[in-house]
């Protein structure tokens, strides 16, 4: 019994020396697809996580079944490599009153 303690001890030592950047989980970016690339990969997955530039990224989904009851969704353009504002979807966001 104290030797599986020490084993989960050890092995939870372990895990927490490894890299944070090992941890991150990487997201597609759009600056590295054409615009077409990018369409497909929101429309395939439904909603998708895109990074659109060295630090920025947001969420981008196919229509408001993807969004929270709360929310309703904007039209989205994405800088990618052959089109700098190109229409990917919808991003979500909460609603305003000027929704009513």
């Amino acid at each position: 019994m104290r030797r599986n303690a020490l084993t989960l001890v050890i092995a939870g030592l372990a895990g927490l020396s490894m890299p944070g950047a090992a941890l991150a989980q990487a997201r597609p970016s759009s600056q590295a697809m054409v615009c077409d690339q990018a369409q497909n990969l929101v429309r395939s997955r439904g909603a998708v996580v895109l990074g659109t530039g060295q630090f920025t990224y947001d969420r981008y989904v196919v229509h408001r079944g993807f969004c929270a009851a709360t929310e309703s969704v904007r039209p989205a353009w994405v800088p990618t490599r052959d089109n700098p504002q190109c229409f990917v979807g919808y991003t979500c966001r909460e609603l305003e009153f000027d929704d009513f």
